[in-house]
């Protein structure tokens, strides 16, 4: 294997992008240094921002990881003139431009209180995938990271079970600043949930991800990219939120930086609270031997949790000298859910039978996680590079519930007590711990001025244990339910080495192919009987090749293909035990195959608005949450299983609009056509359908440093495996005031006005299920009691501010928000 990887290594081509930088110096009239100027890389079609910069205290400028396009400059600085530069051109030859050293003139008009925006467009389309600008909508300040996706393009959801989906497929992978949250996906929608939007700049949802990314995620990645504050001096941010739906909602932020010419340090902490409340109401049939007839279910469900969430990072970059650097960074997480769920349903046995039941259950969600990486970079030679990183990952959960019920005829006389399945008292308990440690190297270099290499080996190793189970209370004696304990132990390891290749083909095309191997083994044990559960060894090569054809400096073609892989996660395979009913629990299914993706798409963008058409094939696509009943037909399963087959063919298109200088638009719009196979149903069914999402946002610049934004998102109905989940939406509103002399920003937001957000699944629908069970699920989220209104302040403060505030003003942190221009 290490044979292999080293061969990769030194034989392959890989995806990497070319570097470059952009420098220069302002000075005034009489030679003198402008420091913290705000430079500006704009495009010069629309004006849009590519990429700001600040000058130092000799007003000097440079902007790394500079990309082939056609650019334009702008210097901006209360008190002198602004400055555009003619318009230039980078190429993959020539990436880097020195503008030497530029005199500019005094301004000696007064600007008063004249504030123009100059953001990046909401969504950006790329050849890898939709990039969102989190800084650009207004709704973000006081947003969970979480809400912030929902409101994405191709984006969905799932509240009642915690997962979510990327244009109509599961199989999703979640990374954190380009690391992956490795994770069961319930607790990363629970920490996304507990994360602040304030400290996101942007959200990237690769379709197809390069050969540099790891090939895990059949759906693609969502890359969350924080805000990271490089500027001289000690510097930092706040902010803190109030608001209220169902109940009250609340969180404090705040984050330091400190960086000097070599040392850069920097941390962050935040504290959230939540308070929700959810309905639920069934209606169900299904014939379950255990109650000996036709069953007809009317059940109700309302849950009230408190989340309280903590978090805290911490971080070093130290440069040794000019080709050397080092660093890394720690980050702590602690959630704690309390949960309090009243159930009620009747029971009605045909022909005349009836059955009451009433239950309540308890339980409190722990859970910690600890991350740590370390880098190191070594520039060997301009434009060769060779990096490092180590990260560990460290996971604990415990889920301890306890139900209370009662099972009554229609005298109200009990029944079934004499047995664990309807026993008055229950209790399950879930333990959970879980260790990843991650070891990269990557090395790129140019071959030729128009020819760069990039290539890499990782490695990864996972390993955890879960215990779960119910135990019953029958005459007074808690008895465990054999059919629900489980004790699992579960290793897996994984080897990857990928090289790519990035040139271009002619003046206009550019190429970028490569290839990925990697090489897993997952065993699972029984750590109670010692007995092997899951054996698996797979190895597959990933290919990636991706095209982009400039028309004009306003127009590009894309055309890429990629091959991905989702591996069934911990949870998905582990066979543990949660309570549902007296009938139903959630559990795993080791029986699980990974998926195999292949993608081809085709994009076409053109002075901002962008189009694409992306076709997919799955092979042993995973679908959660599906159920199958036992062998003994006394228990319902709820699972997730594989389906044979899922094709997808999406058209995809996002398309700003400036309507005038105060009002800009944009929409975007994900669907098409969507086909699988279920077969873990009693009857196996094919199902093509049409599904979309659509979104779109509205920006206003009021007078008086106010501004609006009214968004809103809507996702048709759609299948998770034999589910069916009705068409569901909101609409949202916000306003934003900025305060003078750098004091802050205040920022209201409400989200789902209308009170819309009500999910509807269905099952049965698409054809016989477990049991013969046909019910229908209406899940009431808190805002359809009460809209949730968030009120954020937020300020930013430091050293950038401290010294010749005049000229400091427009590039302290809030710059991200607005910039100062004629």
């Amino acid at each position: 294997m290490m044979r292999f990887f080293f061969s990769c290594l030194f034989t392959g081509c890989l995806v990497a992008n070319g570097f470059g930088q952009l420098s220069g110096q302002f000075t005034t009239s009489s030679g003198q240094p402008i420091p913290f100027a705000n430079i500006l890389l704009l495009n010069p079609v629309d004006s849009t921002l590519v990429k700001g910069s600040l000058t130092d205290e000799q007003g000097v400028f440079r902007m790394d990881d500079s990309t082939p396009g056609t650019y334009l400059l702008r210097f901006t600085s209360v008190g002198y003139q602004t400055w555009h530069s003619t318009v230039f051109e980078l190429t993959a030859s020539q990436l880097g431009k020195d503008f030497g050293t530029l005199m500019m003139r005094e301004d000696t008009r007064q600007l008063g209180e004249v504030v123009v925006r100059a953001e990046k467009p909401l969504f950006e389309q790329q050849v890898a995938g939709t990039i969102v600008n989190v800084e650009s909508s207004l709704m973000s300040k006081g947003s969970s990271v979480l809400s912030v996706l929902e409101r994405s393009p191709g984006v969905v959801i799932d509240y009642q079970n915690n997962s979510l989906m990327l244009n109509g497929k599961n199989g999703v992978m979640v990374m954190l600043n380009g690391k992956l949250m490795r994770l069961p996906l319930a607790q990363v929608v629970s920490l996304l949930n507990g994360m602040s939007a304030n400290e996101i700049s942007t959200i990237e949802l690769l379709t197809t991800p390069p050969s540099r990314y790891d090939a895990e995620g059949n759906a693609g990645l969502i890359n969350i990219v924080t805000r990271k504050n490089k500027q001289r001096g000690m510097n930092g941010s706040g902010a803190v939120t109030g608001g209220y739906g169902w109940g009250e909602k609340g969180s404090g932020s705040v984050s330091l930086s400190h960086h000097t010419e070599k040392l850069g340090l920097y941390g962050s902490y935040l504290f959230s609270h939540d308070r929700t409340h959810t309905d639920l109401f069934i209606l169900s049939s299904q014939d379950m031997p255990v109650f000996s007839g036709r069953l007809d279910v009317v059940a109700w469900d309302t849950t009230t949790a408190v989340q309280n969430n903590h978090n805290a990072t911490v971080g070093i970059d130290y440069k040794i000298n000019a080709k050397t650097g080092v660093g890394g960074s720690s980050n702590f997480n602690r959630n704690t859910t309390s949960s309090n769920r009243h159930a009620g349903a009747t029971y009605t046995i045909l022909p005349d039978s009836l059955l009451l039941f009433k239950g309540e259950v308890k339980g409190v969600n722990r859970w910690n996680t600890f991350t740590s990486t370390i880098y190191v970079e070594r520039e060997l030679r301009p434009g060769e590079k060779f990096t490092t990183d180590l990260d560990y990952l460290y996971f604990k959960n415990d889920n301890p519930s306890e139900v209370k019920n009662t099972f009554q005829n229609r005298d109200g006389t009990p029944v079934g007590t004499d047995n664990s399945l309807f026993s008055p008292r229950q209790k399950s308990f879930a333990h959970t711990l879980f260790r990843v440690g991650v070891l990269k190297v990557d090395y790129t270099k140019p071959i030729t001025p128009k020819l760069r290499i990039e290539t890499g080996l990782k490695a990864t190793y996972s390993g955890g244990s879960s215990v779960s189970g119910i135990e019953s209370q029958v005459d007074g004696v808690w008895i465990g339910r054999s059919e629900t304990a489980t004790t699992i132990g579960m290793k897996e390891r994984i080897g990857a080495a990928y090289a790519s290749v990035n040139t271009p083909l002619n003046a206009s095309i550019q190429l970028a192919a490569g290839i990925r191997y990697e090489y897993s083994h997952t065993r699972m044990d029984d750590l109670k009987t010692g007995e092997n559960t899951i054996n698996r060894r797979l190895g597959a090569w990933f290919p990636t090749v991706l095209l982009t054809k400039k028309v004009n400096p306003n127009a590009e073609w894309q055309l890429s293909y990629t091959k991905r892989i989702s591996r069934p996660s911990y949870n998905d395979l582990a066979s543990f035990v949660l309570y549902s009913d007296p009938t139903a629990v959630y559990t795993g299914n080791p029986a699980l195959k990974p998926t195999i993706t292949s993608n081809l798409k085709l994009g076409y963008t053109f002075r901002g608005y962008s189009f694409s058409l992306l076709f997919s094939r799955d092979k042993h696509p995973i679908a959660r949450y599906q159920i199958t009943e036992r062998e003994a037909r006394n228990l319902l399963y709820v699972s997730p299983q594989n389906l044979a087959w899922q094709n997808n063919l999406t058209f995809q298109t996002s398309l700003p609009w400036k309507v005038s200088n105060w009002w800009t638009m944009n929409a975007g719009f994900v669907g098409g056509l969507r086909q699988f196979r279920v077969e873990h149903t009693r009857i196996p069914v094919e199902k093509s359908y049409f599904g979309c999402s659509v979104n779109f946002s509205q920006t206003f610049k009021l007078p008086a440093r106010f501004s609006a934004e009214l968004s809103g998102w809507y996702n048709s109905t759609a299948y998770n495996g034999s589910i069916k989940v009705t068409g569901f939406g909101a609409l949202n509103v916000g306003v934003k005031k900025e305060l003078k002399n750098d004091a802050g920003s205040f920022q209201l937001s409400i989200s789902d006005i209308l009170r819309t957000l009500q999910i509807n699944p269905y099952y049965g629908t698409l054809t016989q299920e477990a049991f013969s069970i046909k019910n229908h699920v209406q899940v009431n989220t808190e805002s359809t009691q009460s809209p949730i209104l968030k009120l954020t302040y937020s300020r930013s403060f430091g050293d950038i501010h401290a010294n010749k505030k005049s000229q400091r003003n427009a590039g302290s942190m809030d710059e991200r928000d607005r910039v100062r221009k004629e």
